[in-house]
């Protein structure tokens, strides 16, 4: 029988109003957010954190006051749980939740998987992308601060995984059909964007994004109009686009409708519930887009919760970074897979 500690990375929010202010400036003084000197990054952070607190406050308000992606994360963590303990019979098995800017903290769960003492840890992003400004940093800020023992495991990113892809193309067509089918509607499928020069500097995040909603059409038939496009711009610098509102204009141009995916989300939050379901609703109304619909986030849904699971029996089976996703290529420099070969 093995220990195994089963380590789930996200973002993170604010459990409250009070706790918006520091959130978000943890967020904004992470260094693979602002790439500047620390004097200077801590400056921007408190400025930053200052100038949005009130409208962050009014936007966790529309979500009762908090952020619903701690308890959504918790609930994953437990469905995964229970998957694993019945696929892993003579194992003993804990899932831990480690947040980037929020309680708990990976410094705080790293603790807690070292007073553990297992034997085996699988480090399992809820990022499916990998990004050096989420799944890097999660991970290196691990590296950072766990000082107990165990066989590290790391699955490093799953863009085009069979039970991830299924589980997309399945909500997909389950909410389009309840929606009754309408034939005039793009399929956008909308991700949080990033600088460009972030992605210009080898990130591999859009290469990935774009991965998965190819691989997503490809189940659904290849019969579908689709885009892909990115929100949740932040500051006067350029970012990878088009921006989620540019698409649902050119739809609205093109006379279509609009099923908005949100396609690196696995969970409900600020994101999804206020950004696509209010702002960007209200830019398709305007724009007089018909219908304007919205797929879920995966969530607890059983599929994605067996594809985790099916990732971390994978990753105990491996050393190193989880090769499961396949290469990302040179141009993608800063992906796991590429620097270890570059290393070897």
């Amino acid at each position: 029988m093995s220990r195994i500690a089963v380590v789930l990375f996200n973002l993170g929010g604010p459990d409250g109003p009070g706790a918006v202010r520091p959130f978000l400036r943890n967020l904004f003084s992470d260094p693979a957010i602002i790439s500047a000197p620390g004097p200077i990054r801590f400056a921007l952070a408190e400025t930053i954190s200052r100038l949005r607190e009130r409208t962050a406050i009014a936007n966790y308000a529309v979500m009762g006051g908090a952020s619903p992606l701690n308890p959504g994360t918790r609930a994953q963590a437990d469905a995964l749980a229970a998957t694993l303990a019945a696929r892993r019979r003579g194992d003993e098995i804990r899932v831990f939740v480690a947040m980037r800017y929020w309680r708990p903290f990976t410094e705080e769960t790293a603790a807690e998987v070292a007073a553990y003492e297992p034997d085996e840890i699988v480090l399992l992003p809820l990022y499916p992308q990998f990004s050096t400004t989420t799944t890097g940093s999660s991970l290196a800020t691990w590296d950072r601060t766990y000082r107990g023992g165990g066989r590290r495991h790391v699955v490093c990113c799953y863009p085009d995984q069979d039970a991830f892809i299924e589980t997309h193309a399945r909500l997909i067509r389950e909410t389009w059909e309840a929606a009754g089918a309408p034939a005039n509607a793009r399929l956008l499928f909308s991700a949080h964007g990033l600088p460009e020069r972030i992605s210009n500097a080898g990130d591999p995040y859009r290469r990935q994004v774009e991965r998965t909603c190819a691989a997503v059409v490809g189940r659904l038939g290849n019969s579908w109009d689709w885009r892909v496009c990115y929100q949740s711009r932040v500051g006067p610098m350029k970012w990878i686009g088009p921006s989620t509102i540019e698409a649902i204009e050119a739809a609205a141009a093109d006379g279509l409708g609009v099923v908005v995916v949100p396609i690196a989300f696995v969970s409900e939050h600020v994101e999804t519930l206020v950004e696509l379901d209010r702002d960007y609703a209200e830019v398709a109304e305007r724009a007089g887009v018909d219908p304007y619909i919205r797929v879920p986030a995966l969530g607890v849904d059983a599929g994605f919760i067996e594809g985790l699971a099916e990732l971390v029996d994978q990753a105990l089976t491996s050393e190193g970074v989880c090769p499961g996703a396949g290469r990302c290529g040179p141009q993608s420099s800063r992906c796991p897979l590429e620097v270890a070969r570059r290393a070897a």
